[in-house]
């Protein structure tokens, strides 16, 4: 049965908001996603009955188009976010002025029920530009909307995440894959499932109101376990060289400079290259997804489904030992 319920999805076509999208719907709330091409998003209504899921066209960078995305809604999620900067796409319009405009229009509409997704690592001191862009955004999500949940993230896998692919897919022509400061680096990999799970638990729990909860799984891999786990799901035997932070600065500013082709992405950047010289891991005495009710599913149980596309010989056939 529908509830009465618009809850207000910004980046909701993109590979998060797909599973919120489907949580929120299951879960009987109207969805309305919000998305700058909504045409590109046709395929989110049918996560609902007819009319459950609609679609509008919705910029940050344009407060007029939030403000018309919100009217009539009783919740917010705001999930707009890039990896990488491209053109007038930069952490700062869209991390944090993007985040203070959908908050402020929240605020102007009465919305208290507001949930911003972060990152675990977001810090207003951190070197990455990424990393300082996320902790402005959440204060001004917290100064306009007090009663504003923040979550926080390690690395989302799920069918079509843009880490695990992005390796596997990596292995099937490289001879080797890079270890950049020897693969050390800790993660705390959470499922795409787990965090739209949390997102509804969020806005149906009073308690989570005002609170910042840091999603992990239940897993923590350092980065060299990771590629090891990916090159065995797909049977590609492959070299894992450790490369030190010097020669990954350099191999990031090339990998910048080739992205100013069209439509040539960056391999790594130098702001993701100083992400990965901290640890990716939910933080000691922080509020989790246990929290919020959530049963975190284990990489093991989830990434080998997705991962056999990758396999030289497809998934049936007999791998080698």
């Amino acid at each position: 049965m529908l509830r009465d319920d618009i809850i207000t999805v910004f980046g909701g076509s993109g590979f998060i908001g797909r599973h919120i999208v489907r949580a929120l719907a299951k879960a009987g709330y109207r969805v309305r996603v919000a998305s700058r091409r909504p045409h590109l998003a046709q395929d989110l209504r049918v996560m609902g009955v007819v009319g459950q899921v609609q679609l509008v066209q919705a910029n940050l960078r344009v407060a007029a188009s939030v403000e018309r995305a919100l009217e009539g809604a009783s919740g917010v999620v705001n999930l707009v976010g890039i990896l990488n900067e491209s053109g007038r796409q930069t952490f700062s319009r869209l991390h944090a002025l993007g985040a203070k405009t959908v908050a402020e229009a929240a605020a102007s509409a009465r919305i208290s029920r507001v949930i911003q997704m972060s990152a675990i690592g977001a810090d207003a001191d951190s070197a990455s530009q990424y990393a300082r862009s996320k902790a402005e955004g959440e204060a001004a999500v917290k100064a306009a909307v007090p009663t504003a949940t923040i979550l926080r993230p390690s690395i989302v896998f799920g069918t079509d995440d843009a880490f695990f692919n992005r390796f596997a897919d990596m292995a099937r022509f490289a001879p080797a894959l890079p270890l950049f400061g020897g693969g050390k680096t800790k993660f705390q990999p959470v499922f795409a499932g787990d965090v739209a799970e949390a997102v509804v638990a969020a806005l149906e729990t009073p308690e989570a109101q005002g609170e910042t909860y840091e999603l992990g799984g239940p897993g923590v891999y350092t980065f060299a376990e990771l590629m090891r786990f990916i090159l065995d799901e797909i049977d590609r035997p492959r070299f894992l060289l450790p490369l030190p932070w010097q020669i990954g600065s350099v191999i990031a500013m090339m990998s910048e400079l080739a992205a100013i082709l069209p439509f040539v992405q960056p391999m790594l950047t130098r702001d993701q290259l100083i992400q990965l010289k901290s640890d990716n891991v939910v933080a000691e005495g922080a509020k989790t997804l246990a929290d919020l009710g959530v049963q975190a599913e284990t990489v093991d149980s989830i990434v080998p489904n997705y991962l056999v596309r990758y396999r030289r010989y497809g998934q049936f056939h007999e791998r080698e030992v």
